[in-house]
């Protein structure tokens, strides 16, 4: 990434390219979940804030019914489609969340313009702070917005899920666009997957969340996420419930006779991290760091061990971060897995401490220094 902002790239992008200024700007950040791992598509309960990390869309209106796209990060890759045609992917990872969303868009009623686009964002790619849904959001706000037409965050996250589950190939769930779309700053927010309801949980003055990247880049719609939700709907459906967030520990226990093990399993870690991001909501409204790093331990033990979706890099890093704060926060392992970041949530005081730590310890599997940033939790989508 570039030190010049999003903002700037995008707009610089979109008068190299169509030779006049954006009419309108629109962002939306990536996410870091602090809490909540493979929870969101089973029903349960995510802990995430959105960050000080974005995408930037410029717009204008184009002639006709044509969406032109520039991706400034992409080496100003270009994609064009129309809109009153079938909407096809294509081979660019990329343009296809734009395409997807704007076919979402067109099969939810919303009458879009013809558009020119330029993108650019600082969410480091593949490294489990929701890239793809800070894209698939501001890429949806901009259409919808040069069209002269409004929509609810919560209607345009469901549009930008649809749109990566169906159009891109990954079944993700809710929480990554919906948080991108409806965080607030200087909050995490605790969302109920299954309502959508979102509580705000303040985040104590005093608390640094640090984030390093493992180096270890992943691709969700490679396969081992999809895996897992599948296994997920067998242990559901072995129990006789709609999803796991209705099972208790106690009930998982005692009714997985006849369930295969690596189902069981599965299911325990989704039960389990549901419990524990309720708790970690209220130890972090009542500022006890303590506990919430007790919980995230658990969290990344358990997404190790029942879920494996860590690997041996990720869990190096998650030791190296959590072991100078002693018990006051705690690390673990953030987004979908199978690389991606490490999160830590710890006093100021100690913030130093924990950054020293991986400068000294920690090297990707190239053996260069992680990528490491101090971030604040952030507003979602918006128009600049």
């Amino acid at each position: 990434m570039t030190d010049i902002s999003p903002k700037a790239r995008a707009i610089d992008a979109y008068r190299r390219h169509f030779g006049s200024e954006p009419e309108m700007l629109f962002r939306a950040p990536g996410r870091v979940n602090l809490i909540g791992e493979h929870t969101d598509y089973n029903d349960g309960f995510v802990l995430p804030a959105a960050i000080d990390r974005e995408t930037v869309v410029a717009v204008g209106l184009a002639d006709g019914n044509s969406v032109t796209a520039i991706a400034a990060d992409f080496g100003d890759d270009r994609d064009s489609f129309a809109l009153d045609d079938p909407i096809k992917p294509v081979a660019a990872d990329w343009a296809n969340y734009v395409r997807g969303v704007a076919q979402a868009l067109v099969a939810d009623g919303f009458a879009l313009s013809g558009a020119q686009l330029a993108i650019a964002g600082d969410v480091p790619l593949g490294s489990g702070l929701s890239s793809s849904a800070s894209l698939e959001v501001a890429v949806g706000f901009a259409l919808v917005g040069i069209s002269g037409q409004r929509i609810d965050p919560t209607q345009m996250a469901k549009i930008a899920q649809r749109a990566e589950n169906e159009f891109v190939g990954c079944a993700c769930g809710i929480m990554d666009q919906l948080i991108s779309a409806r965080g607030e700053a200087g909050h995490a927010l605790l969302i109920d997957c299954l309502s959508l309801h979102c509580t705000p949980v303040s985040i104590p003055d005093g608390v640094s969340i640090i984030i390093a990247h493992s180096g270890v880049r992943h691709a969700h719609a490679g396969g081992e996420y999809n895996d897992r939700r599948i296994q997920c709907e067998t242990a559901a459906k072995h129990y006789g419930v709609t999803a796991l967030r209705d099972l208790t520990v106690e009930a998982l226990e005692a009714g997985k006779d006849g369930l295969d093990d690596i189902s069981f399993v599965r299911g325990r870690h989704v039960v389990t991290e549901n419990a524990r991001t309720e708790e970690a909501a209220l130890a972090l409204k009542r500022g006890n760091l303590q506990r919430l790093g007790e919980l995230m331990g658990q969290s990344h033990a358990s997404m190790r061990d029942d879920f494996a979706i860590t690997v041996p890099a990720v869990d190096n890093l998650a030791a190296i971060m959590a072991a100078p704060l002693a018990g006051e926060g705690g690390a673990r392992m953030t987004g979908g897995g199978f690389g991606g970041c490490v999160i830590a949530i710890a006093p100021d005081t100690l913030a130093p401490s924990v950054v020293k730590a991986i400068a000294d310890q920690y090297r990707t599997p190239e053996g260069l220094p992680a990528e490491v940033f101090v971030c604040q939790p952030s507003a979602g989508a918006s128009q600049i």
